[in-house]
This record gives C-alpha cells, sequence and structure tokens, in this order.
C-alpha cells in the first residue's frame, strides 16, 4: 500500500454517512458513525462477524481505543490491511465472477442473522491470500419483514451486466466499468449484448426485463417503504442471481500473448538461464512486494511468490490473466495476485476529484519491478520512447530487474515487419544511457544461447 498521511481519511470512503476509512500513525482504521451504532452492535452480537470471519468472507478487525479526530465517532476499529488495492475493470472474468459469487453468499449468510446488504458494490470486494474477501464491514443493515431488496439494480450493474458482456460479447467490455463506478447501466449492457443472451432466462429477466423496468419508472415517484415482497421472494432473487453467475463460464482461447511461452524464440537453454538469472537478480533485493509488467501467465512472478514475496502479475491479455488466476486460485497461491494492465495506457485516478480510484502509480511502488520481454513492446509497438519507459518504471520501484532485447532478435523483427524502421534511437547503448538518467546499473549478464541481456537497477536517489 502506498505511504499514508496521518490523519488523513481514504479518498474512496466518504460517500457512506455510517463511517469511513481513515490514517493515523501510519496505520489504517475505520470510524463507525453513531449513525449505524445499532446495525453495528447487531452485526456484531448476533454472530454474523463471528460467522463471517469464520468463512473467511469478510476481512477481520478489531475495536480499538484509538481517539478520532473527527467527530461522531461511536467506534473505532483496525480492520485486517489488504496488502493491494485492486478495481473491478482490472480483475479477469474468473475474478469477478469469484467476487459476485462470494457477494451473493454473504447476503445469504446475512440473513440467517437477521441481517441484509445495504448495497452491493463490486469495491467492496478485494483478493488476499489467493481469494476474494469483502471488506466494507458497515454494508450491513437490519432485515425488515417484507422489505426489499434495495441494492439489487447495483448487484446487476457491478456483477451480471459486466460478466453477461464479457462471456457473451468481449471480455473488453469489463473497461466499462472505468467509466461508470456505478456498475454497467442496464439499458447499455442490453444494446450490447447479443440476441442470443435472451435466451436465458435468468439473463433475461436481470438484464433485459430488468432495464425496460427502470427504463418505465425513470420519472415516475416509487415509495420503496410500501413495495413489500415476501422473504421467500426476497431469498428466491438471491437464489436465481447465485444460480446465473454459478452456471455463467468462460474459457479463455488463443490470443496475442496466451501461448506466448510455447511461441517464443528462447531455446530451452536460454529460458532456464533467464530464469536463473532473474532469480540471482532478486536475491539481491530487499523485497516484500514485487511488480511484474506484462507477466503473462506468471511464470517469473510464480519465481517471487514462492519466497513468500507478494507478487503483483500484471499483464495486458485478458486470457493470460485468467488462466493465470485459474491456476494460482486452484494451486492454493496466497503471494501471487494477477491483474489487467495495458501499461500504455495504465489505471488512472478517476472518481470524485480524481481521487475515489487510485492510479495504479499511487498503488505503489513495489520494491522491486520485473520487465521482461517489454520494453520492446512499448518502444515499437507503442512509440514510446526509451527515456519515458525509463521515468515511468522509476515512478513505480525502488529496483528494476528488466530484459533489453536488441533489434537482431527475432521478436523485434516480428514487430518490425509490417512497419518502417523509425526507432534510430533503439540500441542498447541508447538504452543503458537514458536508464542511467534514474537508474544506477549495479549489474548486467547476457542471456545464454540468446541476444537478450538482463539488467539489475537500482533508482537514483531524489528521483520522481
Amino acid at each position: 500500500m502506498p505511504t499514508p498521511k496521518n490523519n488523513n481519511r481514504v479518498a474512496g470512503s466518504f460517500r457512506d454517512p455510517s463511517g469511513f476509512l481513515f490514517f493515523q500513525d501510519k496505520k489504517l482504521f475505520r470510524q463507525v458513525n453513531h449513525f449505524y451504532q445499532e446495525n453495528y452492535d447487531h452485526l456484531m452480537g448476533s454472530g454474523l462477524y463471528d460467522q463471517l470471519v469464520k468463512k473467511q468472507y469478510l476481512v477481520p478487525h478489531k475495536e480499538v481505543h484509538q481517539k478520532s479526530p473527527w467527530p461522531d465517532a461511536y467506534k473505532v476499529i483496525e480492520p485486517e490491511v489488504i496488502p493491494f488495492i485492486s478495481y473491478p475493470y482490472e480483475w479477469c472474468f474468473s475474478q469477478l465472477k469469484d467476487a459476485a459469487l462470494l457477494t451473493f453468499h454473504i447476503q445469504k449468510t446475512a440473513m440467517e442473522f437477521g441481517m441484509t446488504l445495504k448495497d452491493c458494490s463490486a469495491y467492496n470486494v478485494q483478493f488476499a491470500d489467493g481469494r476474494p474477501v469483502f471488506i466494507d464491514t458497515l454494508s450491513f443493515e437490519k432485515y425488515e419483514e417484507g422489505q426489499i431488496w434495495v441494492p439489487y439494480r447495483q448487484a446487476c450493474q457491478h456483477f451480471i451486466a459486466p460478466l453477461a458482456l464479457m462471456r457473451y460479447t468481449d471480455q473488453r467490455l469489463s473497461q466499462l466499468l472505468r467509466t461508470h463506478l456505478d456498475g454497467i447501466p442496464l439499458d447499455l449492457a442490453s444494446a450490447l449484448l447479443p440476441f442470443k443472451a435472451r435466451f436465458n432466462p435468468s439473463l433475461f429477466s436481470h438484464i433485459f426485463l430488468h432495464a425496460r423496468s427502470q427504463k418505465h419508472f425513470a420519472h415516475k415517484k416509487v415509495d420503496t417503504k410500501r413495495r413489500r415482497i415476501s422473504r421467500m421472494a426476497f431469498m428466491g432473487l438471491v437464489e436465481s442471481l447465485l444460480g446465473l453467475v454459478k452456471n455463467m463460464h468462460w474459457r479463455p482461447e488463443g490470443t496475442e500473448w496466451a501461448a506466448y511461452y510455447e511461441d517464443t524464440n528462447y531455446s530451452t537453454e536460454a529460458f532456464s538461464h533467464k530464469k536463473e538469472v532473474a532469480q540471482n537478480m532478486l536475491d539481491k533485493t530487499d523485497t516484500a512486494v514485487l511488480w511484474d509488467l506484462g507477466a503473462n501467465d506468471g511464470m517469473f512472478s510464480r519465481i517471487a511468490s514462492e519466497k513468500g514475496i507478494y507478487a503483483l502479475s500484471f499483464d495486458i491479455d485478458y486470457s493470460a490473466v485468467e488462466k493465470n488466476y485459474v491456476r494460482s486460485r486452484s494451486h492454493g497461491e496466497k503471494n501471487i495476485l494477477p491483474l489487467l494492465l495495458d501499461l500504455a495506457n495504465p489505471s488512472p485516478g478517476i472518481g470524485w476529484e480524481n481521487s475515489e480510484r487510485m492510479s495504479i502509480i499511487q498503488r505503489g511502488p513495489a520494491d522491486t519491478v520485473f520487465a521482461f520481454a517489454l520494453v520492446h513492446h512499448l518502444a515499437i509497438s507503442n512509440n514510446l520512447p526509451l527515456e519515458k519507459i525509463a521515468h515511468f518504471l522509476c515512478q513505480c520501484c525502488t529496483n528494476l530487474i528488466i530484459e533489453f532485447v536488441p533489434k537482431s532478435d527475432s521478436q523485434v523483427q516480428r514487430l518490425l515487419a509490417t512497419r518502417e524502421d523509425i526507432f534510430t534511437d533503439y540500441s542498447q547503448q541508447h538504452f543503458e544511457i537514458e536508464f542511467s538518467k534514474y537508474f544506477h546499473i549495479r549489474s548486467q549478464e547476457p542471456i545464454r544461447d540468446s541476444k537478450r541481456i538482463m539488467y539489475l537497477m537500482k533508482k537514483k536517489a531524489g528521483g520522481p
């Protein structure tokens, strides 16, 4: 997590009158306002909190005697810290699916203790220890017999719509969550989904009919207190959503990078030596958190995670991230988090005052960055000058383990095959000159049976 300022309220935690997150003495706390007192006491006293923590559904917390610098504090709690905050538009299909399943299972469990979720935002879920976990302790309220499920619309917009679009139309449509912070509007989802999606009865109900209902009642006053549904109908709605998500599947197919390691110019000796060099260079750093940029299916991320280092495994390819996540989940890997990231257009600061959701740089820096088979794609495919690449990476890390791929390499030749070679400054000498502006080059080593070179660098003092 980024270094917090003292007495600093978390920017993405201001909309809920029940409370908010804040930093004090470099620790994270949550203030519970008097407004939420009755619901908080029921959450803790009913056994719901204990049950959710036992199931590893909810992030645990402890009540503390920390004095809040803000008024109206009923209690102050200290939640367990999530190692890295990620957002739904950075998740692959199975991550969003797992987040949805967790949310609906929590709703079912809450009803057993006389409570319900008052909102159903995907931002209430994070990933820790290789699994999704609910982080909003103040999202629960006492259930009243006959009440409707208020966050139904939000559940459909945050989970059902993006999952359906990813499943039936295109994985890239999950990026609509970047421009629609309260989920993808259902009329938009209806317009983008293919006709065949209507043949799924649950999807037809929760997306297409729901969108029509929203349009019908858009300019009509609706008294939600007079609308009553039975407990059975309430739970039937949740079960329907749960069943719909369970039965949604997406199988990653071959994309540009999904089978990268099966289509590479590395010999067996070269690839083995590259892994050995990466491990030796990593051992020369003091690393607790590593970002693997362009990680593909996470092969090199696991070199770090197997050492107990927390590895963020970033890639632009949806299929690669999906395969990476499914593997990490099935193997119970706790120190690796696969995420989607386009380095040429990285996650920005968005929301109110551009600060509700942090940019990728704001969530750093990492102790160490892996940047393997990456620079030539940024420099040639995206026309990014080496100096710009060096400056960006300098903002991301203290230590940099990076691979330079020369023009003579067949992979670079493939990039140049369909375009004019205007990259006169793309050379090892210029690479070292530009990166030396921001980093000390500690060591370099050619990869055997290859034209590629690995570098270990350390950020210069006083850099950005």
